[in-house]
């Protein structure tokens, strides 16, 4: 089984890529758990293909530019990562999104991911 470190180091790497669902399909457990801020129907996403097609749909509604990827940051069976997107999400102005994604890891799986927004 991967080490945490392992794990968070492979993550970055394929974000670096752009394949953030790479690295989903990878490693989250199949009832993984994904919070977002806010309160709308993808604050909390539970299950593999639930989280899946959360993705699929942030995909197909916003323009990658470009992406910075830092970190990782690991704490026993924890990692943070650092995302830094240039962007144009459907029906909006090109702006840059900053954020961190805090991991937690069951049995050498994502069992949560928890994502923050920087102001």
């Amino acid at each position: 089984m991967p080490t945490t470190r392992e794990i968070a180091e492979d993550l970055v790497a394929v974000g670096r890529q752009g394949k953030f669902e790479e690295s989903g399909e990878k490693y989250w457990a199949d009832d993984v758990v994904s919070l977002e801020p806010g309160e709308d129907d993808m604050a909390r996403t539970v299950g593999k293909d639930s989280v899946r097609g959360k993705g699929e749909w942030w995909a197909a509604n916003h323009e990658i530019h470009g992406v910075l990827v830092e970190g990782s940051y690991v704490n026993g069976d924890q990692f943070i990562v650092r995302f830094k997107m240039d962007l144009t999400p459907k029906r909006a102005e090109r702006i840059t999104m900053d954020e961190v994604g805090l991991y937690t890891l069951k049995n050498g799986l994502i069992a949560e991911e928890r994502f923050f927004y920087g102001g």
